[in-house]
């Protein structure tokens, strides 16, 4: 297989497993949408549990990417933080539709007692400790962890309300207390 096809499989796979979920998604579901057949398909994926970990790998390096695009974008932790509560509005369509990406795929392998649960929680754990550090550099010391899960946790629960509810004004209603609670933490300044 080409490295393009392999990456369009694990691409439409992504967008399956988010979508519709891993569980509902079948081989031939993946192999119809790249337009390979079924036994084509096998010859390159032999579970679609090696499907998954290429897809946690997928969102891994892409959720990488996307911290580091952040922490490039000034010295400002507060702004790269917004970039994070900010997500949820640029992000709000598919949200409503589908919930977190993330949050959503997590949920449906712990249900399953699936063993790429804990690879999948491996990305949120990106995000926190992401956000820990941006936390640790506005002086919030031994709180940065703590206050990096309660806006990881903020934002799940914003998602799912979202995706429940369909409703984009509480998308931003949500993300403006978020804004809110932040510019007003107490007790944090930016480390000299």
């Amino acid at each position: 297989m080409t490295a393009s096809t392999r990456t369009l499989i694990v691409e439409k796979a992504d967008t399956l497993f988010y979508e519709g979920g891993f569980e509902a998604t079948s081989f031939a579901d993946i192999a119809a949408v790249v337009g390979i057949s079924r036994g084509n398909f096998y010859h390159h994926f032999k579970s679609k549990d090696d499907i998954l970990d290429a897809v946690i790998t997928r969102r891994i390096a892409r959720t990488r990417d996307m911290l580091d695009a952040w922490q490039d974008q000034g010295d400002d932790p507060r702004q790269r933080i917004l970039s994070f509560i900010r997500m949820l509005i640029a992000n709000r369509a598919k949200i409503m539709a589908f919930g977190c990406p993330v949050g959503t795929l997590c949920s449906e392998l712990a249900k399953l007692d699936h063993a790429a649960q804990g690879r999948a929680v491996d990305i949120l754990g990106l995000f926190r400790d992401w956000l820990a550090g941006q936390f640790r550099e506005l002086g919030a010391g031994a709180r940065a962890e703590p206050l990096a899960l309660h806006l990881l946790s903020w934002s799940q629960g914003v998602a799912v309300m979202a995706s429940a509810y369909r409703d984009e004004a509480f998308i931003h209603s949500e993300v403006a207390g978020i804004e809110n609670w932040l510019a007003n933490l107490p007790e944090l300044s930016p480390v000299p």
